[in-house]
C-alpha cells in the first residue's frame, strides 16, 4: 500500500497552499463517515507517497464536522493502515495556538513532522523561533516554509522519512490519568494510533473513536469503556473538553517561552506618529504617493532599467552571447543552432538569459522593496487607506500592493495576487494588471517614443491607461460572480525594518521563483520557435493585417510589433520606435495603447496560466485581446472624427 502522510493543523495555516506544492492532486478524495465531507488526496511529487489536506481545527477534541474530519481520517479503514507520519502546519505568526495543536495530535503515537508556515510575515514581525530547540523540546523535526512561494518545500519532503513520535506528553490529573491506564490495558491488540488518544477522545465523547473501539474489540467492551468514560467525566468539576484544551495550551506557552523572542514595539515617537498618519486621507495619501515614486525608483528605474541593462550589456551582451554563439556555430545544424541561439527566438536569448537577465534582477529588487515595506509595517496602512476605493473594483485595500507592483513587472504582479483572499479578488487583480500595467521597461521605451510628440499625445495615453483600472474594475465586479471579501487584517507595529532579514529572504523567493519559472520559459521557448518557423507569424501578418487597417488604422507592420510585444514587452516598444517613421503620430498613440492593453511579455502570459489556472487565464487573455482591440479602434474613430492627429 502507498505510503501516506496527513496535513493537519489550525485553520488558515496554509495547509491547502502546502498540500498544491507538496503534491499533484490526481482526485483522489474519501468520505468521511458521519459527515458530508471528502478530504483530498494526492501523489507526493518525487515520492512513492500521497499526502491528504484536512479541514482546519481549532481542537481534535471539537465537535465540528469540519473539525471531526481532521482527526477521524486517522481511524479510517483503509488509510489508517497507510500512514507514515502527520504534517502539522503551523503558523509562524501565532506559535502558541500551533504548538498547543501539534501537542494535541502528539497523542496519537504517530510519526510527526512540524513546518512552521509562513516564517517570511513572522519575521516581519519581529517574531524570531529557534527552530532547533523547538525541535529538541517536541522530539520531532521542524521545517520552516513559505508555501505559497515554494520555500522550504523541498525540505519538508526530506524531512518527511525521518517523522518520528513525539518525546514530549502533556501530564495529566489522577483520575485522567488512571482512566489512559486502564484503557490501554483494556484494548488489545494495539492499533494504528495510540490507546492513550482512544482514552482521550473516549472522554470528549467522540463518535468515530467508538466505531473504532467496536471494531477492534466489540460492542461490549465499547459499552464498559464509555460507562468508565462517563464516571470520570461526572466526577470531575471541569468540561473535559476545555479543561484538555486549557491544558495543551498551558504546556504550549512553557514551549514558546523558551523558543521565541519578539523584538519589542518601537517606542520612537516619529515612528508612531508616522504610522497614524498612513492611514488619514490627508496624510496618508502623500506618502502613498511618495512611497510609489520610490519603489518605481528603486524596482523600475534602478532595477528594471539600470541594472538589467547593466547586466544585460556586461554580462548577456558581453560575454555570453557572444561565447555561447561561438560554441553553438560548430552544431551542424542551422535550425538547431537558431532554435538555440535566434536572438528573437532561441532558447538562450528568449528563455534562459530573458529570465536571468530581466526577470531575476526585477524579482530581487522587488522583494527586497516589498519586504522593507512589509518589514516596517507600512503594507497593512496602505490597504486601509484605499480601501473604499478599491471596493468599487470588487477588491479590498490588499488589491493596491499588485496594482503597484504592475508598473515595475507583470509577472511579479500577477503573482503577489496570491495575497488576496477569494479568487474573484484574484482573478480581477489579475485582470486589471494584465490589461492596464505598463511595466517599467514599456514605460521607459513608451516615455522615449512620446518625446518626440506634443505633451497632450502623453497626457492622452496615460489618461486612458490609468481610466481603464476603474472601469474594467467596475465591470469585472459586476460580471464575476463571488463576493468581495472584508478587509481583515493584523496591524503590526511601525517600526524601521532590518535589511539583512530582508534581503536573506528575498534571496530565498528570488531563487525558489527562477527555480520553477526556468523550465517553463525554456518550454515556451521552444514553442514560440517552432511556430514561427511553421510559418504562424508569417500568416498572422497576412491574415490579420488588413483588419489593423479597418479597425485600428494601422499598417500591417504592427503586427511584428504585437508579436514582438508578447515575447518582450520593450522589444515591441522597441521595434515601434524603430519603425516610427512609417508611422503617424496617431498611429503611434494607437499602437501604444494597444500593445499595453492586449498582453503582457509571454512571461507573464505563462505565470497567469500557472497561477489562475487554464480556464481563467485563458478567459483573462481572450478579454483583454478584445478589449485592447475595442480601446483602440475606439480612439482612433474618436480622434479621426475630432481631427485630432498629435502633430
Amino acid at each position: 500500500m502507498t505510503a501516506a502522510y496527513i496535513i493537519v493543523g489550525n485553520m488558515n495555516v496554509g495547509k491547502s497552499t502546502l498540500f498544491r506544492r507538496l503534491s499533484r492532486a490526481n482526485g483522489r478524495s474519501v468520505n468521511i463517515p458521519g459527515t458530508t465531507l471528502s478530504v483530498s488526496g494526492g501523489k507526493i511529487r518525487g515520492q512513492d507517497a500521497c499526502a491528504w489536506d484536512t479541514p482546519g481545527v481549532h481542537s481534535i477534541f471539537s465537535t465540528n464536522e469540519d473539525e471531526r474530519a481532521s482527526r477521524d481520517i486517522l481511524l479510517l479503514p483503509g488509510i489508517r493502515e497507510t500512514i507514515e507520519g502527520l504534517v502539522v502546519v503551523a503558523d509562524a505568526k501565532n506559535l502558541k495556538r500551533s504548538v498547543a495543536m501539534a501537542l494535541q495530535y502528539t497523542e496519537y503515537g504517530l510519526p510527526m513532522v512540524l513546518d512552521l508556515n509562513m516564517v517570511d510575515e513572522s519575521s516581519a514581525r519581529g517574531i524570531q523561533i529557534n527552530r532547533e530547540a523547538l525541535s529538541g523540546l517536541l522530539g520531532i523535526p521542524v521545517v520552516e516554509t513559505v508555501a505559497n512561494e515554494g520555500i522550504g518545500v523541498d525540505r519538508l519532503k526530506s524531512e518527511l522519512k525521518q517523522a518520528r513520535p513525539a518525546s514530549k506528553s502533556v501530564t495529566y490529573p489522577k483520575e485522567i490519568g488512571d482512566f489512559i491506564a486502564l484503557v490501554e490495558k483494556l484494548i488489545a491488540p494495539p492499533g494504528p494510533v495510540s490507546k492513550r488518544s482512544i482514552a482521550l477522545l473516549l472522554l470528549a465523547g467522540d463518535p468515530c473513536i467508538e466505531s473504532y473501539i467496536t471494531e477492534a474489540c466489540g460492542e461490549s467492551r465499547l459499552n464498559q469503556l464509555k460507562h468508565m468514560a462517563g464516571e470520570v467525566r461526572d466526577q470531575a468539576d471541569y468540561v473535559m473538553e476545555i479543561f484538555l484544551e486549557n491544558l495543551y495550551h498551558r504546556e504550549a506557552e512553557k514551549i514558546v517561552s523558551q523558543v521565541q523572542t519578539v523584538d519589542p514595539p518601537s517606542k520612537n515617537p516619529f515612528i508612531l506618529t508616522f504610522g497614524d498618519w498612513s492611514t488619514q486621507i490627508s496624510t496618508g495619501i502623500p506618502i502613498a504617493l511618495i512611497v510609489v515614486a520610490l519603489m518605481y525608483l528603486f524596482v523600475g528605474s534602478f532595477a528594471a532599467t539600470f541594472l538589467v541593462d547593466s547586466l544585460n550589456s556586461l554580462i548577456f551582451e558581453g560575454m555570453l552571447i557572444p561565447f555561447c554563439s561561438k560554441v553553438v556555430s560548430a552544431i551542424p545544424s542551422p535550425f538547431l543552432r537558431d532554435m538555440i541561439m535566434d536572438p528573437d527566438f532561441g532558447v538562450l536569448p528568449t528563455g534562459v538569459f530573458l529570465a536571468l537577465g530581466l526577470v531575476l534582477p526585477v524579482i530581487f529588487c522587488f522583494y527586497i522593496a516589498f519586504g522593507l515595506l512589509e518589514d516596517s509595517g507600512y503594507l497593512p496602512r496602505l490597504s486601509i487607506l484605499l480601501d473604499k476605493v478599491f471596493k468599487k473594483m470588487g477588491l479590498n485595500g490588499k488589491g493596491v500592493i499588485p496594482l503597484v507592483m504592475g508598473f515595475s513587472c507583470i509577472t511579479m504582479s500577477i503573482l503577489t495576487t496570491r495575497m488576496l483572499n477569494s479568487e474573484k479578488e484574484k482573478n480581477i487583480a489579475s485582470f486589471l494588471v494584465f490589461l492596464c500595467m505598463p511595466c517599467a521597461p514599456l514605460l521607459a521605451v513608451m516615455l522615449i517614443i512620446l518625446d518626440d510628440m506634443p505633451i497632450h499625445a502623453t497626457v492622452t495615453v496615460f489618461a486612458i491607461l490609468f481610466s481603464q483600472i476603474l472601469v474594467a474594475g467596475m465591470l469585472a465586479n459586476r460580471i464575476l460572480p463571488g463576493a468581495r471579501s472584508s478587509l481583515i487584517m493584523e496591524i503590526p507595529a511601525m517600526r524601521v525594518p532590518k535589511p539583512v532579514p530582508v534581503i536573506r529572504m528575498a534571496y530565498q523567493k528570488s531563487f525558489h521563483f527562477m527555480k520553477e519559472a526556468i523550465p517553463v520559459f525554456i518550454f515556451a521557448s521552444v514553442v514560440v520557435f517552432l511556430f514561427q518557423r511553421a510559418g504562424g507569424l508569417a500568416f498572422l501578418e497576412t491574415t490579420f493585417g488588413p483588419y489593423l487597417d479597418k479597425v485600428l488604422g494601422l499598417p500591417e507592420k504592427s503586427i511584428q510589433v504585437f508579436l514582438k510585444t508578447m515575447i518582450r514587452r520593450e522589444s515591441g516598444a522597441a521595434e515601434l520606435q524603430h519603425l516610427a517613421g512609417g508611422f503617424t503620430h496617431l498611429q503611434l498613440v494607437v499602437n501604444l495603447l494597444v500593445m499595453t492593453l492586449i498582453a503582457p511579455c509571454i512571461n507573464a502570459i505563462i505565470v497567469l496560466f500557472k497561477e489562475r489556472g487554464m480556464k481563467a487565464g485563458a478567459a483573462i487573455v481572450a478579454t483583454g485581446v478584445v478589449y485592447a482591440v475595442a480601446v483602440g479602434g475606439l480612439v482612433n474613430l474618436a480622434c479621426q472624427v475630432l481631427g485630432i492627429t498629435f502633430t
